[in-house]
């Protein structure tokens, strides 16, 4: 993570402003890429201390800082540790640590001149004097030879990386965290979960019922794994570009003093991977039979979190006709169940007043004995679920609904 003195950020009374790189950027930042192309298989130490020096152009001080430790990190990632690869006519070079061992106990064995032993082991070895000594300390970080991403990032995705080794590094100083999310929800929530972050989920405003709010713990409020914890924090951040919208709002320690930063959607960060379309090979068949099926319903993949009592529930799918949108139906995918499950979820989604839900069960995965709840909307399956049934069960619990809105 980027050191706080190498932040560009702006403190204005309780606020922080995080200056992030643009456009206006990458005339210098096409330098800056140019000059550690120069530095192509050479030593590491001679590139980080060419870039410790200023450019042959005018570069924001700070913003240039972050640049340079964010790109060299992604130079270090394509960097091969140990010696120079081996060449087709050429036999691979020694493991370095082995060459200094061997090279340390002839000389501590002789009393010949130092230039004697180079020689003769450089003999035993199979390669010259000179090709030694440019292995002997190869595997150190500083001596390990320089070699640029493939593809090298462009100046518009290196700011783009930038602002997000900055962003990061400033999460990194949170005590608190508030998480507004909307579409794309549930992966952010399991992600979340996943990296073990302490947080807790609300609903948000009774003005904002599809905005849940993660309440996350920094790592500035933990006495213990703050450096651990706070990069699991930091590895949420870019899969929140493909969210529709989110808000992030944080209290970190910058300069001394307790300050407020927002980060949010439409700031210029690296985004991550595109999440996956669909959890598993069962939910793509399931929409693809939708689609099929029935072209007058859309199939809405995972749609905004509805509220049921204090909680939050994030269905699977919502089936939603397209000439009455009133007629809305939400799907969930059940993996392991029991039938008083099924009937108190049901009766949970009853009392709030939630569009109808229909429950798609594996019966292999059933956990208790008994039979399924009679009379309500639940669809069995194996293997497949059976998109003729749900549709099924779509029409008829929402056959009221388009006939009173014509």
């Amino acid at each position: 993570m980027l050191p706080e003195s190498d932040l560009p950020l702006r403190l204005i009374e309780e606020r922080a402003f995080i200056d992030f790189l643009g456009p206006q950027d990458e005339p210098w930042l096409r330098v800056l890429l140019a000059e550690m192309a120069r530095f192509e298989g050479r030593r590491r130490r001679e590139l980080a201390e060419r870039l410790s020096e200023p450019l042959p152009c005018e570069a924001p001080y700070f913003k240039r800082r972050a640049a340079t430790r964010a790109l060299l990190r992604l130079w270090r990632g394509a960097s091969t540790g140990g010696a120079t690869p081996p060449g087709p006519a050429r036999p691979a070079a020694p493991r370095s640590a082995e060459l200094r061992a061997e090279l340390f106990a002839a000389a501590a064995a002789s009393e010949a001149p130092t230039a004697f032993i180079l020689d003769q082991t450089a003999r035993q070895r199979g390669i010259t004097p000179a090709a030694l000594i440019e292995a002997l300390f190869a595997d150190l970080p500083g001596e390990r030879p320089v070699r640029a991403p493939d593809p090298p990032p462009t100046p518009a995705e290196a700011a783009l990386r930038t602002n997000l080794a900055i962003a990061q590094a400033v999460l990194m100083r949170a005590s608190r965290v508030e998480l507004r999310v909307e579409g794309g929800v549930r992966p952010i929530v399991r992600l979340a979960k996943l990296r073990g972050l302490l947080c807790t989920i609300t609903d948000g405003d009774l003005g904002e019922p599809a905005r849940p709010v993660l309440e996350i713990s920094g790592p500035f409020s933990l006495f213990r794994h703050t450096l651990l914890y706070g990069r699991a924090l930091a590895e949420l951040l870019p899969h929140l570009a493909w969210c529709a919208r989110f808000e992030l709002r944080a209290a970190c320690a910058l300069r001394g003093r307790l300050a407020k930063v927002s980060v949010g959607s439409g700031d210029p960060i690296f985004p991550a991977a595109p999440p996956a379309l669909f959890d598993s090979r069962l939910e793509e068949r399931f929409a693809a039979d939708i689609a099929r099926l029935a072209p007058d319903w859309d199939v809405i993949r995972e749609p905004e979190p509805v509220r049921a009592g204090a909680t939050l529930i994030f269905p699977d799918f919502l089936l939603r006709h397209r000439i009455h949108p009133e007629r809305r139906v939400l799907v969930e995918i059940v993996g392991f169940w029991t039938p008083q499950y099924l009937a108190t979820k049901l009766e949970k989604l009853r009392q709030a007043e939630l569009p109808p839900c229909v429950l798609c069960v594996d019966q292999d995965r059933a956990c208790a004995p008994g039979d399924l709840p009679a009379g309500l909307p639940v669809v069995p399956f194996r293997r497949r679920v059976d998109a003729a049934a749900v549709l099924l069960q779509a029409e008829r619990l929402t056959a009221g609904s388009g006939s009173k809105a014509a």
